[in-house]
């Protein structure tokens, strides 16, 4: 695999040393997927479009985590909510994270309260691949794949290297390192445990606002997978991961003892999770998975004197039937799960608002889908799920896909169109109603979101004599009702939420080229064109935080004869509606069009080693340059100086001229600026 087939006629006699030279097949290996049908298959032969994310890719800009990323890949936004902790969430095609599904193994093991820290701890060392669905895919996934999905694929415990290392560290202070070491316990149990830590303890304040510019973070993530040989190759893989973080963000002056006054201001986040994930394949003729997961995650946390103590566990368990006959591949699973949540905010309260009433909810629900080869160049999928929620009744969601290609496979055209769902719960998916800077209002009982979700998916491949190029081009569109919203403008000190009386959408184009030549060049490109809008009253708004185009690359070429790899990665993002703080705010309305762009310089050794190093962030962006001020009252965090009229709202005065009250939600990008960083791979196979 990986390179071209020779048809030579050989003669062979006695003695004679045969010197064969595999020449290298530019075309890419059919790469395998599972996400977009459940069931693994060639990228090629999947009816659903799926974007890959390998670790060589990832490796081109090294990150402490999956979530940072992310920021390479086209129509894919790691979006920060907060100016002091930082915590943000991921935006597919302009849809916020809530609507996004994070899944490891196939898996659904994160929940909208701990997005961010699915996509943190796990070490990259561990990872296979990365695997990206644009589009609802609450069919097979249910609630909160409505927007897309991200599967993180764990290295197969008996395939893996024996040893991983990668550790690198920034001149900003950060220091991330991945371990990850392969043993057996049995002839037929084979082990893969990976550790993941952060640590960053720098108070920088570079814009003078008196408040830490990058969060303070101090992360540490033990994953074991066990993976245990059975007869016929029955699947039977069973993985844990334990995670905890500190993460801190405020004034400069804060110390541990300030913790929930209101003398110092400061975001304090102690976050512990337990995740539990597996699937068995039953020992019948029939081929029937149990495929199961359960996750505990507290969260004892502090922004300013706002206390939101939250515990959150989710179990999950469905049977899946495969059975494949004729031209069908039939797929049908029965899942099941049961989500506990409790905090001490409004959420939890019950109608008259005295008690205390955490929620119990029960997710059972039956899917099917068939996967037709109408002919070997044409596929008819089919897919429906039906699941009953315990708090909001029946859900019904149908699915479509065709792909129809010619007879190479260097042309393919798919078209997709499904019906997604998600239950909203506010405190654990918007950063904005936990800091205590604005009120929060829920107007009104709140109903599902629901949408129908439609793409259009057009990938060509062309050989050429010394290389290769590869156009992914697709058009979306989604229509959302019932969609809840933020409403920042409405009252400056609230935050309203509502379900719209209207309806949204999520419309726009992508294109992605991918060029790989024999000399060692290789460029990987894509822009994303798009309007997120909705409309209420038949007036149509632009929704906040989300750009109209945004685009990625990167570019490597190794470097003859010294056997240098040099990675040039970027990124370019339109501008994006701010929530400024009523008619007198200075602040821009808008977000300027900003590029974070890095470079790298790598070697590898013949032993597993390789050294790397480079520069992120060349422009020094950031964006505080472009605005008078970030943290509205940072002078005044807990508004001991701001005055009232009778009728509740924020009066301009000498000490307080633009009527502003304390508001950190005021971001669009991160504020750490151009830095080195120096690390070391070694991989032992």
């Amino acid at each position: 695999m990986g390179f071209a087939t020779q048809n030579k006629k050989i003669i062979v006699e006695n003695d004679l040393i045969l010197d064969i030279t595999m020449l290298p097949d530019v075309q890419n290996i059919e790469e395998v997927v599972v996400s977009g049908t459940m069931k693994e298959m060639t990228k090629m032969a999947s009816p659903v479009p799926v974007d890959i994310i390998s670790p060589k890719f990832l490796f081109k800009n090294p990150t402490p985590s999956i979530f940072e990323a992310l920021q390479n890949v086209n129509g894919v936004r790691p979006q920060i909510n907060c100016n002091v902790c930082s915590t943000g969430d991921i935006h597919i095609n302009g849809l916020e994270g809530p609507y996004t599904m994070v899944l490891i193994d196939g898996t659904p093991i994160v929940s909208s309260l701990s997005t961010v820290y699915g996509l943190s701890g796990i070490p990259n060392s561990l990872i296979e691949r990365v695997e990206v669905v644009k589009g609802a895919a609450s069919t097979l996934y249910g609630s909160e794949a409505l927007g897309g999905l991200i599967n993180i694929i764990t290295k197969n415990a008996k395939k893996a290297p024996i040893l991983s290392f990668d550790s690198f560290a920034t001149t900003w202070g950060e220091v991330n390192t991945d371990l990850a070491v392969k043993f057996k316990i049995s002839p037929k149990i084979n082990v893969l445990t990976g550790l993941n830590s952060f640590y960053f303890n720098n108070k920088i304040d570079q814009n003078y606002d008196n408040f830490t510019d990058l969060t303070l973070q101090k992360r540490v993530s033990l994953f074991n997978k066990i993976s245990i040989d059975r007869p016929q190759n029955r699947e039977a893989t069973l993985a844990v991961r334990l995670f905890y973080e500190d993460r801190l963000g405020g004034e400069i002056n804060w110390k541990p003892i300030n913790r929930g006054g209101s003398d110092v201001y400061a975001e304090s986040i102690y976050t512990k999770r337990l995740e539990l994930l597996g699937n068995y394949q039953l020992p019948m003729k029939e081929k029937v998975t149990f495929q199961y997961s359960y996750n505990y995650h507290n969260q004892n946390s502090y922004y300013g004197t706002t206390s939101y103590m939250a515990t959150q566990q989710i179990a999950f368990g469905q049977l899946v039937w495969n059975k494949t006959f004729l031209k069908h591949d039939l797929l049908t699973g029965i899942p099941f799960r049961y989500t506990f949540y409790d905090d001490n905010s409004p959420a939890t309260l019950s109608n008259d608002g005295k008690t205390n009433q955490p929620d119990h909810i029960k997710l059972p629900g039956i899917f099917v889908q068939d996967n037709y080869n109408i002919t070997p160049n044409q596929i008819l999928l089919l897919g429906m799920r039906y699941d009953y929620n315990s708090a909001h009744g029946n859900i019904f969601t149908p699915r479509f896909a065709y792909k129809l290609s010619d007879a190479k496979n260097l042309n393919v055209v798919r078209f997709n169109i499904g019906r997604g769902y998600r239950v909203v719960n506010l405190f654990t998916e918007d950063h904005a109603a936990l800091t205590g800077a604005r009120k929060v209002i829920v107007a009104e009982k709140l109903k599902p979101e629901q949408s129908w979700n439609g793409n259009i998916n057009y990938v060509k491949k062309v050989i050429l004599n010394n290389g290769f190029i590869g156009i992914d081009a697709s058009v979306f569109y989604t229509y959302f009702s019932n969609q809840i919203l933020p409403d920042y403008s409405t009252n400056v000190n609230q935050i309203i939420y509502k379900n719209l009386n209207g309806h949204a959408i999520s419309k726009g184009a992508s294109l992605n080229l991918d060029f790989s030549f024999d000399n060692g060049l290789k460029i990987l490109a894509g822009v994303t064109k798009m309007d997120v809008s909705k409309y209420e009253k038949e007036v149509k708004t632009r929704q906040i935080l989300t750009e109209r185009f945004s685009g990625t690359w990167a570019v490597s070429y190794e470097i003859p004869g010294i056997n240098i790899n040099v990675d040039y990665t970027g990124n370019i993002t339109g501008p994006m509606l701010l929530p400024t703080l009523g008619p007198l705010d200075p602040r821009p309305s808008e977000s300027p069009t900003w590029s974070v762009q890095n470079i790298q310089l790598s070697r590898k050794f013949k032993n597993g080693l390789e050294i790397y190093g480079g520069v992120k962030n060349l422009l020094n962006f950031r964006p505080y340059k472009s605005t008078p001020f970030l943290i509205a009252r940072a002078n005044d965090p807990f508004d001991k100086n701001v005055e009232y009229s009778a009728n509740g709202e924020v009066m301009a005065t000498k000490s307080n001229p633009y009527a502003l009250t304390f508001d950190p939600n005021y971001v669009y990008a991160s504020q750490q600026g151009i830095r080195g960083f120096l690390g070391l791979r070694f991989v032992l196979q």
